[in-house]
């Protein structure tokens, strides 16, 4: 049996389900953008910059008037990516990261990110949020010299 005669052959109520999750977590294609001149060491990091503008315009939402607190976290979200496999949220304790990472509640964007706009780390900020910079834009420079001393 097919995927799509497995879809159709489900009643239609669980069908809204699978759309409505589907709908909810639709991925961003920034991989292929990734310029082939980024060293290799910041290749991650770019990947997650790209990630985090996109999103912040796709949602209207905007990084936290301190940039270092978007560098930070944008860097933390790398290192996760690298290590994990998965873009967990760094701003958070975690008992085990890679069952964290494998479960997904808390990968990037957050499941309360999703449902309700809630960031904890302060990526994404909504416009009536006090701490919102006018920002939905930060260079690969800029986030590189921010946690150079990271």
């Amino acid at each position: 049996m097919t995927s799509s005669a497995t879809f159709s052959a489900l009643p239609t109520a669980r069908r809204g389900v699978f759309r409505a999750a589907r709908a909810t977590r639709r991925p961003l294609r920034v991989c292929a953008n990734i310029a082939t001149d980024v060293a290799p060491e910041l290749r991650s990091l770019e990947v997650m910059r790209k990630f985090s503008e996109q999103y912040a315009q796709r949602t209207g939402t905007y990084f936290c008037m301190d940039l270092s607190v978007t560098a930070v976290v944008i860097k933390g979200l790398a290192e996760h990516k690298d290590e994990l496999g998965a873009p967990l949220c760094p701003c958070r304790h975690y008992d085990d990261k890679a069952a964290e990472a494998e479960q997904g509640f808390w990968n990037c964007p957050c499941v309360p990110m999703r449902e309700r706009k809630e960031c904890h780390c302060m990526l994404f900020l909504t416009p009536e949020d006090d701490f919102r910079g006018e920002e939905q834009k930060i260079s690969l420079d800029q986030l590189v010299e921010m946690t150079k001393d990271m």
